[in-house]
């Protein structure tokens, strides 16, 4: 038995993700546990469909355990992100490697990227502050530092995929993880990419065309048939989601907020508070968005601040690992990567956030914003869903 572990969002599953799913299997995996975003993802958004027909989805298509990434770190940074699904792997205590794919396809330079950032950072601290104060980013700011020095390693952290894989990288090397890395070239279309070839897209103009046309059939191309059925099924039924539905209570929550509130909100300081309160007076979403981002916050982490501000996300929860891993659904393969695990767990594993909820104070805390943020996301929906919607969820056992 060889298990790789996947990180993952869906959102929705394209043929790049069947892609990395085949060859990590040719790699000689035989099982694979997915770390998968729940309701909401990374981009600052919520998830096209419910995080429980995105798990059952996954289990038929090739996953066969689907763990939920805890909310505060699917609405997180793409260190804590990596961070916390690094960890939830490594908890299990069983899985050989972490699958992954990256634009540059090298495992051997992706950890020569990483060396660089962090010799980088520790010796030219004063340059890369320096060109903050101009208002960049940190990252833009840590790349034109080392683009001075090696243009081939700023080549390799321009690209999104490869940075968050050097995230993971850092992220197994701080849990010292006995779990290997192993990357797989990103084909074709590139991540956010806007433009598609021979059945490849990226989930981004997936989500562009759906919301354009709103019907299943502008992006089959690009997925599987059981994808494309389930995608079309969930239009017709009302259960699709947008975070554009979210924009009054955003607005409320935000006009009925100080600025000591959320300077106490997660991924919020260097007075960042003041720039969003600031905002309050803004009559629609987009107004707000825009209103608050510079060259420095880019729209992505704006966008996470507002949700994990609608959902009392604080930096006190970023403080705390995953307690728990809740399971959303697995196969028999997936019963046999539990079984093995049985006794081999850092942390406790369960499909009931009720029981996980009830083993410590942290737990609690985790279960109580994840039930939160499920009851939000029923808002989001075309048709609204009831709240306590996590207590009463369906997990989903294939045994077929």
């Amino acid at each position: 038995m060889k298990i790789s572990g996947i990180i993952c969002e869906y959102n929705p599953f394209h043929n790049g993700h069947l892609y990395h799913i085949r060859e990590t299997r040719k790699n000689g995996t035989t099982h694979i546990a997915a770390v998968m975003s729940g309701n909401f993802v990374q981009r600052g958004d919520t998830a096209y469909m419910d995080k429980l027909e995105r798990a059952r989805l996954a289990v038929r298509s090739g996953a066969d355990l689907v763990i939920e990434l805890p909310v505060q770190y699917s609405l997180s940074s793409a260190e804590k992100f990596a961070e916390g699904a690094v960890y939830l792997l490594d908890s299990l205590g069983v899985v050989d490697e972490i699958s992954f794919g990256s634009e540059c396809g090298s495992v051997e330079k992706l950890f020569e990227a990483m060396e660089t950032i962090e010799l980088t950072a520790s010796l030219h601290e004063k340059d890369i502050r320096q060109i903050m104060e101009k208002g960049y980013t940190y990252p833009r700011a840590l790349s034109s530092v080392i683009n001075g020095k090696s243009p081939e390693i700023a080549g390799i952290i321009t690209s999104p995929n490869n940075m968050l894989a050097i995230e993971y990288l850092r992220a197994l090397k701080k849990f010292d993880s006995s779990v290997k890395p192993f990357t797989i070239r990103r084909a074709y279309a590139s991540h956010d990419g806007i433009t598609h070839e021979n059945g490849f897209a990226s989930a981004s103009f997936m989500r562009e065309q759906l919301a354009e046309f709103n019907d299943a059939s502008a992006i089959s191309e690009y997925t599987t048939p059981l994808w494309a059925d389930a995608i079309a099924n969930a239009i017709r039924n009302g259960t699709t989601a947008s975070m554009q539905r979210l924009e009054r209570i955003m607005l409320y929550k935000l006009r009925s907020t100080t600025a000591d509130e959320i300077e106490c909100i997660s991924d919020v300081g260097q007075g960042l508070e003041n720039r969003i309160y600031g905002a309050r007076m803004a009559g629609s979403l987009e107004e707000l968005l825009f209103t608050v981002k510079t060259k420095r916050y880019t729209m992505s982490r704006i966008r996470r601040i507002m949700l994990c501000l609608l959902l009392g996300i604080t930096k006190d929860d970023m403080k705390q690992l995953p307690a728990y891993g809740r399971i959303l659904a697995f196969n028999e393969r997936g019963k046999e990567i539990l079984a093995k695990a049985k006794n081999s767990t850092k942390i406790p594993f369960s499909t009931s956030i009720a029981k996980l909820s009830q083993l410590n104070e942290t737990a609690e805390r985790f279960a109580e914003l994840e039930i939160r943020a499920s009851d939000v996301y029923g808002l989001a929906m075309e048709t609204v869903t009831s709240a306590q919607k996590d207590y009463r969820a369906k997990i989903m056992i294939d045994m077929e």
